[in-house]
């Protein structure tokens, strides 16, 4: 059970750091559209979107398979260890 538990959180990781580009480069690809709505920009537009996708893909799917796993990389990323340390340098005084 612990298995399954640990494989779906680090699922949801994967999906969590795939998201992120895959939505830059879907606001980068509607900018474009909306400046261009031709075929040529709504193609632009679809191309920018995939590439950010493709990329979103290799980054969570190279984050997931190194040997500390998505959601190690997720909590880096939220983590504050600046505001930590200026409470602890406040607490000292």
């Amino acid at each position: 059970m612990y298995n399954f538990f640990e494989k779906l959180l680090e699922i949801v990781g994967w999906f969590r750091i795939m998201i992120s580009p895959t939505l830059i480069g879907g606001i980068a690809g509607i900018i474009i559209f909306n400046e261009y709505p031709s075929l040529i920009g709504k193609l632009t537009a679809l191309g920018i979107g995939f590439i950010g996708l493709l990329i979103g893909i290799i980054w969570a799917t190279r984050i997931y398979k190194s040997p500390k796993g998505t959601i190690y990389f997720m909590s880096r990323v939220s983590a504050t260890p600046e505001l930590d340390e200026k409470e602890i340098v406040k607490n000292d005084k």
